[in-house]
């Protein structure tokens, strides 16, 4: 940082104690670019995103950084506010189009209705059913306490380890090597993995609860 650099890929939360350190100077950037903007934008991290680009985007300057927003999904209330932060004439280009079909037509959705106090060895069942023994299943639980009740649960008839937050970046990587190595079938997850994760050959996933 200290010798210059041309472009700073960060999180937030990093971004932001170096701007606060006097380690980063954003006054002179080019470029603004927000990966994921729906999960941006939103309550976990609009704050720090606000502060960050207050740096960047000086009050009645006409030299605005160019934004680009990318975002595989866009709720009517981001459009609302990226104009803060986009010229009047921005431009909105959708991939999806009229499309109503939104997911992979090679893909089979199910619902199971089951009471709490039966999920995990119907997990299991489903689990054994639709992936087999050697199957990969990543399962998507709430919170971290349920991902790792679930992991250890003896219902479960396979291996599994928890994926979650609380979780050491390096212990993480451990985890996901583990499961594309085939050392365990079953990844249970906080939405930790519901981004950016490249993990092929996965034959189901399951979510634990609807999506909020």
């Amino acid at each position: 940082l200290k010798s210059g650099i041309d472009i700073l890929v960060g999180t937030p939360g990093r971004i932001k104690d170096h701007v606060q350190n006097s380690k980063l100077e954003l006054s002179s950037v080019k470029h603004v670019v927000l990966d994921e903007v729906d999960h941006m934008l939103d309550m976990g991290f609009a704050e720090q995103v606000e502060e960050i680009l207050g740096f960047a985007y000086k009050k009645g300057s006409e030299n605005k950084p160019q934004t680009l927003l990318f975002s595989a999904t866009c709720p009517r209330w981001v459009y609302d506010v990226a104009k803060k932060y986009m010229k009047d004439e921005y431009e909105q280009i959708d991939l999806i189009g009229k499309k109503t079909q939104r997911t992979a037509t090679t893909v089979e959705h199910l619902a199971i209705q089951c009471r709490s106090s039966q999920r995990a060895g119907v997990l299991g069942d489903i689990i054994q059913v639709y992936s087999g023994s050697h199957g990969r299943t990543i399962v998507f639980c709430e919170t971290k306490k349920e991902a790792n009740e679930l992991a250890m649960n003896a219902s479960l008839k396979q291996d599994a380890q928890s994926l979650h937050g609380d979780i050491p970046q390096n212990q993480r990587e451990i985890t996901l090597k583990g499961f594309r190595d085939g050392v365990f079938e079953v990844l249970i997850a906080t939405n930790v993995a519901a981004r950016g994760l490249d993990i092929p050959e996965v034959d189901l996933v399951i979510q634990c609860s609807p999506p909020k």
